[in-house]
């Protein structure tokens, strides 16, 4: 059986920060193909320790604020 899951990636100096919400977790990288790759790994390794049926959707949108200088 395969799951899709939502990778969420954002950079932090010089690395990349990959999330996984559904799951909750989280890896990185020096490039975004090996953060999400590592989150991939991550990911797989938790579900076989904590399998889990349930899976929500993320939903994704934007917003914004007044920012003051």
């Amino acid at each position: 059986m395969t799951r899709t899951f939502t990778a969420i990636v954002h950079k932090k100096n010089d690395i990349y920060i990959a999330e996984c919400p559904e799951i909750g977790t989280v890896s990185q990288g020096y490039t975004i193909e090996e953060a999400v790759a590592n989150l991939q790994e991550a990911t797989e390794l938790y579900l076989e320790e904590f399998p889990t049926q349930q899976s929500f959707r993320p939903i994704l949108t934007t917003f914004e604020i007044a920012v003051h200088a």
